[in-house]
């Protein structure tokens, strides 16, 4: 049966995808309430179009940080690709730099930041970053990503430890012993086994500084080249002190979910925080996003650009670097119908207008 959907690729990729890492890339915090609303609430969006004025084609390339890209979609950090796929996220930030997008190389990922960056040398990169206890490790990091030639940094701020993912805890999840986190040497490479629990919360908890503040904000922006964003705001009172530092962006993002159960959906929290900084900073966001319909909601509520990260795993473990290429393709058409059937013919044109909730209908 042909692939023509995100969800077709998530049902075969449930069938190559061994469980225990299948259950960590698709499992949630708690009892998983976030992980639904990241879907529920964009089907409670509901699209206004405007008719007879999508003409012949439409643009969608944009710019953010003074970068040209394809297409306001680009591909969130996920840790430990390698478990979907042999070449892993060599082979997904190829198929990033096919389709002239951004993609995000997670700090404990199974590939390095020198082997992405020799293995797709085209791909505009950006790095995300984890502070670890060790702060001259950290540093590192840094350095090598800018060395490298990532065009920005991504610091993940909602996570001084990890969120409870009941799967994890019972399948004790450790990463294959044929895999390293290959930005490491030693037990930093290796720590990532079950000690009777959920071997990559262990590994968390024990290396990672879980006294982060706004302080290591205003010491990444300064002592990085690089623009940085930050990931996981959710409130306009974080993305307010987030700007007052002097971030480039702001990532709308409650990290798939799984951090904290109940909080909202990324694209319910994407408002606001627009309201407060959106002519401050840039805005993107990621969480639930798995149709061209979601990027153009997400795009009429104040986000530059829509992230995913599940679906590029499930293309990944499909069928490698063509498999996540495919994927983007999918969203790429699914996105243009979008726009043409709306009467928006390039990405300026997607406005506030043309999105509005479901209970504005249920009123009538």
């Amino acid at each position: 049966m042909a692939l023509v959907s995100i969800q077709d690729y998530a049902r075969r990729a449930s069938q190559i995808v061994p469980q225990n890492a299948l259950d960590y890339y698709r499992s949630g915090a708690g009892d998983e309430l976030t992980l639904r609303l990241n879907r529920i609430a964009f089907d409670r969006i509901r699209i206004r179009p405007r008719v007879l004025n999508s003409g012949a084609s439409r643009d969608m390339t944009v710019e953010l940080f003074g970068e040209k890209f394809s297409m306001p979609i680009g591909i969130s950090p996920t840790a430990m690709q390698r478990m979907a796929h042999p070449e892993g996220e060599v082979a997904n930030a190829k198929a990033a730099a096919s389709r002239g997008i951004p993609f995000t190389l997670s700090t404990i990922a199974t590939s390095s930041i020198e082997q992405v960056a020799a293995g797709a040398p085209r791909s505009p990169k950006w790095f995300q970053l984890y502070i670890y206890k060790d702060r001259k490790l950290t540093e590192n990091l840094v350095r090598r990503a800018e060395k490298a030639g990532f065009k920005a940094l991504v610091l993940t701020v909602d996570a001084p430890m990890f969120g409870l993912r009941r799967a994890d805890m019972r399948n004790k999840f450790s990463l294959p012993p044929h895999y390293v986190l290959a930005n490491f040497d030693g037990h930093l490479a290796t720590g990532v086994q079950s000690q009777g629990g959920s071997g990559i919360n262990e590994y968390i908890t024990e290396q990672l500084d879980p006294t982060l503040s706004w302080k290591d904000v205003e010491w990444l922006v300064k002592f990085t080249k690089l623009p940085v964003i930050v990931k996981g705001i959710l409130t306009k009172e974080d993305a307010i002190i987030a700007a007052d530092y002097g971030v480039r962006g702001i990532w709308v993002s409650n990290h798939g979910a799984r951090q904290i159960d109940s909080v909202p959906a990324s694209i319910e929290a994407l408002p606001e925080i627009v309201a407060a900084v959106g002519d401050r900073t840039t805005i993107v966001l990621d969480g639930g996003v798995t149709e061209g319909t979601d990027v153009f909601k997400a795009l009429a509520l104040g986000a530059k650009m829509a992230f995913f990260g599940r679906p590029a795993l499930w293309g990944l473990a499909v069928n490698g670097q063509q498999g996540v290429e495919h994927v983007l393709d999918i969203l790429r058409k699914e996105l243009d119908v979008a726009m043409a059937l709306a009467g928006c013919r390039c990405v300026a044109d997607i406005t506030r207008n043309h999105v509005v909730h479901e209970s504005t209908y249920a009123k009538l």
